[in-house]
């Protein structure tokens, strides 16, 4: 939906409180692992407790996408390769778009995020660096191979694949922001969004 000035503006509650509420734990507990990751003590615990807290997070969102209300779930989102072509043809103008939930780009990355985050997660579980003290869960249960290579090397890969995706989320709030005049962060606080109608 792309809206023009024709068009009739009304606010409409979109966001739930545990889609707001996982956005902004995901963003504290990502910094938290991120930044103890790269700069934490090498007993890396915190780090860890940030990764089980991700990892909640995202089990929670998972199975939100699922069964809870409509801007929610992921049915309401999943748009195939010409709805993101015609939204993103649009995405140049400074018309604000007022889509209500998700915009196609929005929603692709979303799953994106969601995908890397489950590897990040997964990786961070079966890893271990043969420094005897930061050796995840079920690094036990995987074989000598994955867990002192592949995971780690992986894990550390999608760390920086996360960053530039997070640098590029706020890249677009800011885009959105300044260039079409739309504020998406206030949404992502009060849960209510202006969705313009035909």
């Amino acid at each position: 939906m792309q809206a023009d000035s024709s068009s009739k503006a009304r606010v409409v509650k979109v966001w739930d409180p545990v889609v707001r509420s996982f956005h902004w734990l995901l963003v504290l507990a990502f910094a938290g692992a991120w930044g103890l990751g790269e700069w934490g003590p090498n007993q890396m615990t915190w780090h860890f407790y940030f990764g089980y807290t991700i990892g909640g997070l995202v089990v929670i969102r998972l199975i939100w996408g699922l069964i809870g209300p409509r801007p929610a779930r992921f049915t309401s989102f999943i748009y195939g390769p010409n709805a993101t072509l015609r939204y993103l043809r649009h995405l140049p103008t400074r018309n604000a778009s007022h889509w209500p939930g998700h915009n196609p780009l929005g929603a692709w990355s979303v799953f994106a995020m969601l995908g890397l985050l489950i590897l990040q997660v997964l990786t961070g579980l079966t890893s271990d660096p043969q420094d005897f003290i930061n050796v995840g869960p079920w690094a036990q249960y995987v074989p000598d191979s994955i867990s002192q290579s592949l995971s780690p090397n992986v894990h550390e890969t999608i760390s920086s694949v996360l960053l530039i995706v997070v640098c590029l989320h706020i890249a677009a709030v800011l885009y959105y922001r300044f260039w079409k005049r739309e504020n998406l962060i206030k949404p992502m606080i009060t849960g209510k969004k202006i969705v313009k109608e035909d």
